[in-house]
């Protein structure tokens, strides 16, 4: 097995730093692969970054993790709240799982506030900004590192 951290990021996030930045901020997808590329370095890890607006790219993505990643972390975006193939693809791997939202969603719409991923991984960070993706890092790499 490797020491590949996959970092996967649903759709819209494409445009971070561009939509709505007063909800996701200014900071761009280039900026959040840095940082996580950096926290995992930092750390003896690498890290394999993500994105796509198709569910179908997204599965294909944690089909390929569980042969190659040590580790997910996963910014689901809208698919959090809708996606059950999602969730089901996530069941196939068995690392450890993070899943993180740039915004609250829990002040955000109702239909937000719930998320089918959150019920199979090991930490969820919501509100945190683009940093809420270095602390997923290293609540991965602490599991892994302490897990018998």
């Amino acid at each position: 097995m490797s020491d590949v951290i996959y970092v996967l990021n649903g759709p819209n996030l494409n445009l971070l730093g561009l939509r709505e930045p007063e909800i996701y901020g200014s900071e761009s997808l280039r900026d959040v692969e840095s940082l996580c590329r950096i926290s995992a370095e930092k750390e003896g890890f690498s890290s394999n970054f993500f994105q796509s607006n198709a569910e179908s790219a997204l599965i294909d993505f944690l089909h390929q993790a569980r042969e190659n990643a040590v580790a997910i972390v996963m910014n689901p975006a809208a698919y959090a709240h809708t996606s059950v193939a999602i969730l089901d693809a996530l069941k196939c791997f068995y690392g450890p799982v993070a899943e993180v939202h740039i915004s609250n969603i829990y002040k955000r719409e109702s239909f937000r506030q719930h998320s089918y991923i959150s019920s199979y991984v090991d930490c969820v960070i919501v509100g945190c900004g683009i940093r809420g993706y270095q602390i997923a890092i290293e609540c991965l790499i602490d599991k892994l590192r302490n897990s018998p």
